[in-house]
């Protein structure tokens, strides 16, 4: 073997890792050190039966995951050679990252890379600000690196169709006891590693509401904090929907993110439209776009978040025995 990565580089990409969302603040990954490379795998504990019946999501989170840590090694000067689902025996194991030739990282690695800890899901109403258009550019073209496709929603027509199917997949998930009641286990009112804060689920949605919330117990808000009129809506999708496909989409999410937040951006997440196979294929048509949509985003400017907490390094990591 020519090149192997350490256990030191192991944790030290890890702690930038673990900085990537997933459903309910759930952190459905672990990673290990196995034959000098680097691998990324489910944790399959910490899925959500209700909510993401397929995998989907730990996928998704899973290959946000991943960017985070190819970013690191990358910034490191130790950047890694991907292949992603590399045993076919072994579908937890989501990529392996082995060593590169070495190299200084880019400008943009460096940039995305120090947005990996101020990038928040801000569920707050944002400010009217439009989004300019070199900033909606540089979203674009973060999605087309991770070959992936991000379609900007612009105008009344637009966002008020797509809010029609997302109201609608928002009801059909919340006739579901054990959905509500799974998003209920992981709402936390006391300090916790994993989850959602109370404090930072958002305000209560309100009936004049465009977009649907996914309801995690935050306050109700003042008068005249309504969220905006005409949010900018994107739709993250990819070429297929593949378990490969679907952590390729992760990383391609985890890149727009970090790019939103490099240009001054806030992001949420709205997952209900994708959730509901109906509703995606509905999404899809309306697009006329070719693909799979993966993820939709709420983006605008607003006040600054709130880090949701992590687990430890040392609780995801599998190292070889006696190190």
């Amino acid at each position: 073997m020519d090149a192997a990565y350490t256990i030191e580089q192991l944790r030290d990409a890890v702690t930038d890792a673990v900085r990537a969302p997933s459903l309910h603040n759930t952190q459905p990954w672990r990673f290990r050190l196995r034959d000098g490379g680097i691998e990324v795998l489910v944790d399959a504990s910490r899925r959500l039966p209700a909510t993401d019946p397929s995998g989907w999501g730990v996928r998704i989170a899973c290959g946000a995951a991943l960017f985070n840590l190819r970013l690191a090694l990358a910034v490191a000067g130790t950047p890694a050679r991907v292949r992603l689902r590399p045993y076919p025996a072994e579908p937890d194991v989501v990529a392996r990252l082995v060593p590169d030739l070495p190299r200084r990282p880019t400008p943009t690695e460096q940039s995305l890379h120090a947005a990996i800890p101020r990038r928040f899901s801000n569920r707050a109403p944002f400010w009217p600000d439009p989004v300019p258009a070199d900033a909606r550019w540089r979203l674009a073209e973060a999605a087309r690196a991770e070959l992936c496709w991000l379609e900007l929603l612009i105008g009344v027509s637009a966002v008020n169709a797509f809010a029609e199917i997302a109201r609608s997949a928002h009801r059909v998930l919340e006739r579901d006891p054990a959905y509500r009641a799974e998003r209920t286990d992981w709402v936390r009112t006391e300090p916790a590693l994993d989850g959602v804060p109370a404090a930072a689920g958002g305000p209560q949605s309100e009936p004049q509401d465009l977009l649907p919330s996914r309801g995690f117990g935050g306050l109700d808000r003042a008068p005249g904090r309504d969220f905006e009129p005409e949010p900018l809506v994107a739709v993250l999708g990819s070429a297929g929907n593949t378990a490969v496909d679907q952590v390729v989409a992760g990383q391609a999410l985890q890149r727009v993110l970090l790019t939103a937040t490099d240009s001054g951006l806030s992001a949420s997440m709205l997952s209900q439209p994708i959730e509901v196979p109906g509703a995606r294929e509905q999404l899809r048509l309306s697009l006329g776009r070719f693909g799979t949509p993966q993820m939709v985003l709420r983006i605008g400017y607003g006040q600054p978040g709130s880090p949701t907490p992590r687990r430890d390094v040392d609780e995801v990591l599998e190292l070889p025995v006696g190190q």
